[in-house]
């Protein structure tokens, strides 16, 4: 019976994502496209990772191995939240043109909706770009494999995509008091991606601090590939990696109080 009803209660939910995957694909010639620019998206990530080390052996304590893992874990925690929450950043769109007004009358929650609005399959490239990356990281490092190991590995992923969408989503919710303020709420989204691709010791005291315990990016890559690769950074034992999924959690506690509050502050469209 539970398992009946929660089936029902997520079937609105496949629908919707079914119908959007579908009218994603119906033009293919297009879809190709997107895809194919997203992967150039990743390309050129990686190109900057590559040019760096090409140049210097060791860069903030990593080697271009452990810069790879980096990378590789940041970008696809990354690429899995922007396709599934990243188009909140198009919420100022859906307020100045009335479309949440719409969404209000609907049965399904106002976040869930907006979710589901727009699957980004076209995103799909940078995170093929991720899985790569990823893999030849994990081949060629100095890794002492345990089932400890493999356990943080997938506790990172799952994490620091947490991480990422509770950005997206605190993004969101500030965007009802920032309808024009995109610029400040995407230093803590793209920013933070951009961040979270940097060893931790590139940054000043302030900074490291920022990104660590403010907007925790530095959970998503840096101090869980610390611990994997066991290398040496005071500031980042390996213990600490295991608090990835609490630092997810407390994203979150934040994201949904960003968002209960601006979706409290809305008035609708008139105002």
């Amino acid at each position: 019976m539970a398992d009946a009803t929660l089936s029902q209660r997520l079937r609105p939910y496949r629908v919707l994502l079914a119908s959007r995957a579908r009218a994603q694909m119906q033009y293919r010639a297009s879809f190709v496209t997107d895809i194919l620019g997203t992967v150039g998206v990743g390309l050129a990530e990686f190109a900057e990772v590559w040019v760096i080390f090409h140049n210097v052996d060791v860069l903030g304590g990593l080697d271009f191995t452990a810069a790879l893992l980096v990378f590789a874990l940041s970008n696809l925690a990354f690429s899995l939240a922007d396709m599934f929450v990243g188009h909140l950043d198009q919420l100022p769109r859906y307020i100045r043109a009335g479309q949440v007004d719409a969404f209000y009358v609907r049965p399904l929650p106002l976040l869930a909706q907006l979710m589901t609005s727009d699957l980004s399959l076209r995103r799909v490239g940078r995170l093929s770009v991720a899985l790569v990356a990823l893999g030849v990281a994990l081949t060629t490092a100095d890794i002492a494999w345990s089932p400890a190991t493999v356990a943080l590995i997938v506790l990172t992923v799952v994490s620091g995509t947490a991480i990422f969408s509770a950005l997206f989503t605190a993004a969101g919710g500030l965007q009802f008091f920032l309808v024009d303020g995109a610029e400040f709420t995407n230093a803590f989204t793209y920013g933070g991606s951009y961040a979270a691709q940097q060893s931790q010791q590139v940054f000043p005291d302030l900074l490291r601090i920022f990104w660590t315990f403010v907007v925790p990016t530095a959970f998503v890559a840096y101090i869980p590939a610390v611990a994997i690769l066991g290398l040496d950074d005071p500031l980042a034992p390996t213990w600490l990696a295991w608090l990835t999924p609490v630092a997810g959690l407390l994203a979150w506690g934040i994201a949904a109080t960003c968002w209960r509050l601006g979706t409290r502050h809305y008035q609708g469209a008139g105002g």
